[in-house]
């Protein structure tokens, strides 16, 4: 199933650092065929895999896989030589130690704690020196080490609760995707917890599956989000299995073994109902296919499930800001 598409948000938010150290924005997106007035508009999204190029380019540009966002830079490699250093550990709490205490030999660098506390373990970030004024930096950290640390036991380390020490921001509806658990803005740090049994579990990985690893992280560790065990998160999948049959919501309550009005119940207790998570996905979808030219508009909208294309153009543009025509046309 296709990655879900990125909020136009984190693109601009991704690029601020470039911006406050002088460079052209508007042509590093040009280098990868993103039109910037496509960032204009606050609702259009863009392919996964264009985020990752994006980062890549701006921690090459930078030359600081911290954006431009620290006191300081970290120079490229440096995330590469924390994962050799931490590799070899017996168990993910020595791993995410270890990996804490290499960042702490940098001045400057954001600093990373491990406490337990309880049954639940849990994973800091002060961000209280950056200049990060749409908490890009800070928040990313905290989806590379969520991720990191899942890649290095095999399994998702399911997160129990998220808190963040600013305000609840407008964008808050796309923090599902990242962090999929219970949210708390206002609170007195940014911490990940999580169940303390993941911290005995041994490491799976090793100097091969490193090298690998390497090769697209961590920016391919923001741009393609976990899918989260969250109900919507289920539905979403379940659809997702074959978009040219478009189940309907007493089906998806069938395959999930619940009545359907129990299934609006729990997803009105999420925040979300069947019909928009119905929606994100047609987006998501509509936003790979028309990045690419294997299918015409038309094709797009049918395989949507679309009685008709004027019906795919208005529900588009609801959702993005654009009509197919433009969007396609701001990719190329």
């Amino acid at each position: 199933m296709r990655e879900r598409s990125i909020a136009s948000h984190f693109v601009r938010a991704a690029l601020r650092g470039a911006e406050m150290h002088g460079h052209d924005c508007h042509l590093l997106l040009r280098q990868l065929n993103i039109q910037p007035a496509l960032l204009e508009e606050p609702r259009a999204r863009l392919a996964p895999e264009q985020f990752t190029q994006l980062i890549r380019l701006l921690w090459e540009t930078l030359d600081d896989e911290y954006l431009g966002f620290g006191v300081q830079r970290s120079r490229r490699g440096t995330f590469a030589m924390m994962c050799h250093a931490i590799i070899n550990c017996r168990s993910l709490e020595k791993a995410l130690s270890r990996g804490a205490l290499f960042y702490g030999l940098f001045a400057d660098a954001p600093a990373i704690t491990l406490n337990i506390v309880g049954d639940s373990a849990e994973l800091s970030v002060d961000g209280s020196q950056l200049n990060d004024p749409d908490h890009f930096l800070l928040e990313s950290l905290l989806v590379i080490w969520h991720r990191l640390g899942s890649w290095l036991i095999g399994q998702r380390i399911t997160l129990e609760h998220v808190s963040f020490a600013y305000s609840e921001p407008a964008h808050a509806s796309e923090y599902e995707l990242l962090f999929p658990c219970p949210r708390q803005f206002s609170a007195a740090h940014t911490t990940l917890r999580f169940h303390r049994r993941y911290l005995n579990m041994p490491l799976l990985q090793d100097e091969r599956t490193l090298k690998h690893f390497l090769l697209r992280s961590p920016a391919d560790l923001l741009a393609r989000p976990h899918g989260g065990h969250t109900l919507g998160s289920q539905i979403r999948r379940l659809l997702g299995r074959d978009c040219t049959q478009w189940l309907d919501l007493e089906c998806v309550a069938k395959h999930l073994h619940m009545s359907p009005q129990t299934l609006r119940r729990h997803l009105r207790e999420e925040g979300c109902s069947f019909q928009e998570l119905k929606d994100q996905l047609r987006r998501d979808l509509a936003i790979y296919h028309l990045g690419r030219d294997e299918l015409s508009i038309q094709a797009i909208a049918e395989q949507l499930g679309f009685s008709e294309p004027s019906a795919f153009h208005r529900a588009f543009k609801k959702w993005t800001g654009l009509t197919p025509g433009n969007y396609r046309a701001q990719e190329s």
